[in-house]
């Protein structure tokens, strides 16, 4: 069963620095994290990937293994397992890492409308749309602890309807709302997407301190750079191409609308989201002992043919 997070104090940013080890998915583009506590080694594991090929359905754990396998060679132990939102690019491994190590997962309480909405999507009308799939359900204001380190939760809607940032020190995990300042902003054309959202979730990511170093979900590497996934408050606002073409929520909404338009929809979305709204958890298998996906065919609202 589900619980709700102890509020606790303010975090404290004189407190020790969190090191963050980030684990590039070039498969993806996503970035995975490990955020851990000097004094106590214990850490957080944060959008642990599931790799899974589209091509021949099959699923591998060598992503969140090699998260595993850095957790033992600096002795560390793991608290908490965290998704920032119910990805649409990726399958969770949440579920899997769960199962080795016993840590507690956990993801924004706002996943019971994701799920409600998905399920319906997919036409499973058993499914728990209540959060039950996680240890944790986070709301925005929240705060929980890291080892020592007191880590705040900010609800962060735009790119999803569930989307939270986790506030660690200097440290935050800002998912797929803003990415390296090169690239830009989040889409925010998913179902319960939605761009004036996005826009107050970005002003309050960068109403922090200056120095705060933000963790973006996934770097794209425009102009075939090396991959990257740090930034700052204060880069982002003097360096974000999106930003600086749209200073106003009416600007940025034409914009974010205007280019979703011409997105089409991540090739893994319908594969994803059945899994990630269930914690990680792959379907149970049928009377064959095989596990099958479902996808839904015409579900989403528009294909951008090539």
């Amino acid at each position: 069963m589900s619980t709700t997070a102890v509020p606790r104090s303010a975090p404290d940013r004189s407190a020790a620095r969190p090191q963050v080890e980030a684990f590039f998915d070039k498969r993806t583009c996503s970035v995975q994290y490990v955020v851990s506590d000097p004094a106590t080694r214990r850490c957080a594991l944060v959008d642990p990937v599931l790799d899974y090929d589209e091509k021949s359905g099959s699923i591998a754990t060598a992503s969140a293994d090699a998260l595993l396998s850095s957790v033992k060679e600096k002795g560390l132990t793991v608290e908490w397992i965290l998704d920032t939102h119910p990805h649409a690019d990726h399958l969770s491994a949440a579920a899997y890492l769960k199962d080795r190590t016993g840590a507690k997962t956990a993801i924004g309480e706002r996943v019971v409308d994701v799920q409600r909405l998905w399920k319906d999507i997919y036409n499973l009308a058993d499914f728990p749309a209540d959060g039950s799939q996680w240890d944790c359900l986070f709301a925005d204001g929240d705060d929980f602890r890291i080892g020592e380190m007191d880590v705040r939760v900010m609800f962060s809607p735009g790119h999803t309807l569930a989307s939270i940032t986790y506030v660690v020190g200097d440290a935050a995990f800002i998912h797929d709302t803003l990415f390296m300042p090169d690239f830009g902003t989040a889409r925010c054309d998913f179902p319960g997407g939605d761009a004036r959202a996005l826009w107050r979730t970005i002003q309050r990511i960068l109403s922090l301190p200056e120095d705060t170093r933000l963790f973006s979900g996934h770097d794209y590497m425009p102009g075939g750079r090396a991959p990257a996934w740090e930034s700052t408050v204060a880069g982002q606002k003097a360096r974000n191409v999106h930003l600086a073409q749209a200073r106003t929520q009416d600007e940025f909404v034409a914009m974010r609308q205007a280019r979703d338009a011409k997105l089409p929809m991540p090739k893994l979305i319908l594969h994803a989201l059945q899994v990630n709204m269930a914690g990680g958890r792959l379907p149970a298998p049928e009377s064959n002992g095989t596990r099958y996906l479902k996808i839904p065919l015409d579900a989403l609202p528009r294909a951008v043919w090539d």
